[in-house]
């Protein structure tokens, strides 16, 4: 029978010897980790027969941008009120339809954006505005008073932590003493908001993800029963993971069994609120959503406390790249990405995925060799289908969505630096000057890119790539040795003159072509070339075009290749059979 145990990474006792299994061999940290304890022992979820795992995300979630509230106060400098604005402008553009903006009991600027969305045409009548307040009597009633006038839907965020060690630490509260405590603040806002027909309520069990199941249960069954939870005016349950603590997985158990148990559940939006503290808030926001969450609260890029809130952004395009509509757009993701950094003060990082400048750009030899074949084949199916690029399925290797999507041109998918193969090199001559080359070219070429790269240790852009092939294979090395002083040809007759340091000579060629009579004139004066293939490409489109031929020869030490550039594909085409000969006796230019 086969053994299915798992190794551990315990270290043993004792010296280990060498031909020890890998695992056996590790040794123990430094690190203090006695100190914590698992997710599983602090919040046991009585839920074995999760149906999550089964599950698939269909359609996109209600989204709740909280940046103006959560993500501000976060910010080493908070935003002004024009800063506030712009951010608040950016969203609704998008097409948010709710937004957190702001804590208005907080602070002065809050509460005036909070006017000034009251008093003005700021918001559409289709966008909901929610605002945020602590369960706390006169916080309420001056929240209350910030939205007063606001005729779109308002929301009033009403939260208090609930987890143990804050009800023991912070709150002084036994579970008794907190529901209590929650429940005054519930009667506070139905006191002063109740009689408002727009305005609907929210409450957030702040650190759900360390409160007892149990107790979450209990504190929000009593709030939607205070409410009156009912189809006609549900009431949004947040449960956040205020401090991420665990494995994705378990969040989603959490969220599944509230779904599952909740009283009023028909009457309820199940909404999460995820941070990022182990790197996984995009994770346990999308396992929320399979386990019966409806709504996410997070801010564009991740901005937060700490790690930061949960990335809408990322969550969205990540739908988008499962063929579900996010219901957000993002068809100018740098535009998004420039006035958010504006607002924050914050930059974005190069690796943020889909924003990145580096997201959709490859340097390694086998992806940019994969991703030229992939737009290369996409662009045949087009042809083929007779369809849009736009409307083809994307399978483009390496690229899980199509940077056009997000208003990225293909400029910076493939950049070349010493880790870059030749697919990379051919890729950015083709895009950017138009030059077809041979895979045997493309092979010679990468040699000396590469050499390139590796002397400077800095990426090669296009421009650069173009000086090296014209130094390689544009340039003879022999310039001025010998030069075509004239050619004439007629039918199958060809004169040619040659001119050396020391004379002139004409040569005629019977029966062959042009090309032909030129190797055959420079080899008698001693410069014989073998001449392997002609490739013909050029530079540009249109009137301003340049031929290019891309001639492939026997050199003492194999084949190689030489080019010529001109107006004139048949004078592109001599300067490519001259420079090759001039090549053959020359070493090779690095």
């Amino acid at each position: 029978m086969t053994d299915t145990t798992f190794p551990t990474l315990s270290t043993p006792a004792g010296p280990v010897p060498p031909h020890a299994p890998v695992w056996n061999r590790q040794r123990a940290s430094q690190m203090p980790s006695h100190r914590y304890r698992d997710a599983y022992s602090r919040v046991e979820i009585p839920l074995m027969d999760r149906t999550w795992p089964a599950h698939r995300l269909t359609q996109a979630p209600l989204w709740v941008p909280v940046d103006l509230r959560d993500g501000n106060q976060a910010l080493a400098e908070p935003m002004d009120p024009a800063r506030k604005r712009r951010f608040f402008e950016l969203m609704v553009a998008m097409g948010y339809k709710e937004i957190e903006v702001g804590y208005p009991s907080a602070s002065q600027t809050d509460y005036d954006f909070v006017r000034l969305i009251a008093e003005s045409d700021l918001a559409p009548e289709d966008v909901t505005i929610v605002v945020f307040t602590p369960a706390r009597r006169d916080l309420i009633q001056r929240t209350v008073e910030s939205i007063r006038g606001i005729t779109q839907p308002v929301v009033i965020h009403l939260y208090t932590a609930t987890a143990p060690t804050w009800r023991d630490v912070v709150l002084g509260q036994d579970r008794a003493g907190l529901l209590d405590l929650i429940l005054a603040g519930g009667r506070d806002i139905l006191e002063f908001a109740g009689d408002l027909d727009h305005v609907r309520f929210e409450f957030s069990p702040e650190v759900f993800n360390l409160t007892e199941p149990d107790y979450a249960l209990e504190v929000c069954d009593a709030v939607t029963g205070l409410w009156e939870a009912s189809s006609d005016r549900p009431v949004i349950l947040n449960l956040p993971a205020t401090v991420e603590i665990a494995t994705p997985n378990v969040y989603a158990d959490q969220i599944e069994y509230m779904h599952r148990n909740l009283a009023r559940r028909d009457a309820v939006i199940l909404s999460v609120h995820p941070h990022n503290d182990r790197g996984t808030g995009v994770a346990c926001a999308e396992l929320a959503l399979l386990a019966g969450a409806q709504r996410v609260e997070g801010c564009l890029f991740g901005n937060g406390e700490r790690t930061g809130n949960v990335d809408l952004v990322t969550l969205a395009l990540n739908l988008h790249a499962q063929g579900v509509d996010p219901m957000v757009d993002f068809s100018d993701i740098d535009e998004i990405r420039r006035t958010v950094e504006h607002c924050n003060r914050l930059e974005v990082h190069t690796r943020h995925p889909y924003v990145g400048d580096l997201v959709h750009t490859a340097f390694s030899g086998t992806h940019q060799d994969a991703i030229r074949k992939g737009f290369a084949e996409h662009r045949a199916r087009a042809g083929t289908e007779g369809l849009p690029e736009r409307e083809l399925e994307w399978r483009v290797p390496y690229l899980p969505i199509d940077p056009a999507d997000l208003g990225r041109d293909y400029d910076a998918v493939i950049r070349v630096n010493s880790q870059s193969g030749k697919g990379g090199i051919a890729y950015l001559l083709e895009t950017e000057y138009g030059i077809t080359l041979p895979r045997r070219l493309q092979i010679d070429f990468a040699h000396h890119v590469q050499r390139h790269t590796d002397t400077s240790g800095a990426e090669v852009a296009a421009r650069e790539l173009w000086s090296i092939f014209e130094r390689v294979y544009l340039a003879a090395p022999g310039a001025g040795a010998v030069e075509i002083a004239g050619f004439e040809t007629t039918g199958d007759s060809t004169m040619i003159t040659l001119r050396t340091r020391d004379a002139e000579t004409m040569s005629h060629h019977e029966g062959i072509g042009p090309v032909e009579a030129l190797a055959e004139a420079l080899s008698e004066i001693g410069h014989p070339v073998d001449i392997v293939g002609l490739h013909q490409t050029s530079i540009g489109s249109g009137n301003d075009s340049e031929a290019v031929t891309l001639l492939e020869f026997r050199s003492d030490e194999g084949t190689a290749w030489a080019a010529g550039k001109d107006r004139s594909v048949l004078t592109s085409s001599l300067q490519a059979v001259l420079s090759a000969a001039l090549t053959r006796k020359t070493a090779p230019i690095a």
